[in-house]
């Protein structure tokens, strides 16, 4: 059984903890891979659930390496493939038949901590087990046990670290775009919240040959690099930004993307429609937002609830690959590497905004 270092969590307050665990052999269905990358995305930040000295959580879920060994009913996958992880679905139901598996009706059994069917520890620290399986993968440790249905073969040549955030947040952002708005050329569209997923949205709507892209975002740094990657103007969402993106575009957008997860955020986004205009929300936030009906009926407007970037990883991570080699999706001008022992300044970094996509490496 590989022994190798982990970041795990303890208490939702409290820093990382780099540790020595012990990760088991695959069974079954079950893939290890050696990690080379592993992205710390928000999702995982919210979701480190209070633990106790004997069950540490251990998260990660936008990992990227090598296939070191299968379990035996593994075919798609072969040890010395580099790959990329991403989210589980289960494949059989309505949803994942439709193509649509970031709407599987067993997603949340798949991809919230699951656990082995007979309750062995896949991994353990000083002996106990880890509460592990987050996104079918808890990827941030040098060694990861994935699934077939999560885990993407790339080319041997990928960089592991540009790669890792396409399993998730980068893929997020991106496909909403280009999966679900699928904007035409000339058209224009604005994005609110310039973090990782937002500014992935920026590069996809930039690669759709979209002509006005603008940004509305707080942070004037934020704001230098949506300028400096091609959006065509940023606006502080301080002031008055429906009223400058109306005066800008004369009319409205044609697509709006809201990565903020605020409802007065959505709301914001789908005034700043034009006329037959569509909203996306990829931000996972609570409360209503307030839109006015009559607007949305009126003006023919659209409101879409968007998870993953509405995307099938095995083949949009393969898309988004291509589209950075031919130099149409430089989301390298987004990542940031740390070995991972500084997993606690990484994400201090990203909280100041002076890092927008942080990358841990083994």
């Amino acid at each position: 059984m590989p022994e190798t270092t982990a970041v795990l969590s303890y208490a939702q307050a409290d820093p990382f903890v780099v540790a020595d665990v012990v990760v088991d052999e695959p069974r079954g269905d079950e893939i290890l891979v050696r990690i080379e990358a592993a992205g710390v995305c928000h999702t995982d930040l919210v979701n480190r659930v209070a633990g106790n000295q004997d069950r540490p959580v251990l998260l990660g879920h936008e990992g990227a390496g090598i296939v070191e060994a299968v379990g035996e009913q593994v075919r798609t996958v072969k040890p010395g493939d580099r790959v990329v992880l991403s989210f589980r679905s289960c494949g059989g139901c309505v949803n994942c038949e439709a193509r649509r598996p970031a709407y599987c009706r067993n997603a949340a059994r798949l991809n919230n901590f699951g656990a082995r069917d007979d309750g062995t520890p896949r991994v353990t620290v000083g002996g106990r087990p880890v509460l592990d399986g987050f996104f079918g993968q808890s990827s941030l440790a040098g060694y990861a046990l994935s699934h077939q249905d999560n885990t993407v073969v790339v080319g041997g040549d990928v960089d592991p670290v540009i790669a890792a955030p396409l399993g998730c947040g980068f893929q997020t952002g991106a496909g909403a775009v280009l999966n679900l708005m699928k904007p035409r050329p000339g058209a224009t569209l604005a994005v609110f919240g310039a973090g990782a997923v937002g500014l992935a949205g920026v590069l996809a709507a930039l690669a759709a040959e979209v002509d006005t892209v603008i940004v509305v975002e707080p942070s004037a740094q934020r704001r230098l690099l949506a300028e400096s990657l091609g959006a065509r103007a940023t606006l502080d969402p301080t002031e008055e930004p429906v009223a400058a993106i109306r005066e800008i575009t004369g009319a409205g957008v044609d697509y709006a993307l809201d990565t903020t997860g605020r409802p007065s955020v959505l709301a914001d986004a789908v005034k700043a429609l034009a006329v037959g205009g569509t909203a996306v929300a990829v931000g996972l936030g609570a409360g209503v937002p307030a839109i006015d009906l009559r607007d949305l009926v009126m003006r023919g407007k659209s409101v879409h609830g968007c998870l993953e970037g509405d995307s099938v990883p095995s083949v949009f991570i393969p898309q988004l690959l291509a589209l950075h080699a031919a130099g149409r999706f430089p989301v390298e001008r987004l990542v940031t590497s740390f070995a991972h022992d500084d997993v606690n300044v990484a994400v201090t970094a990203q909280h100041t905004g002076g890092v927008v996509k942080p990358v841990l490496t083994w």
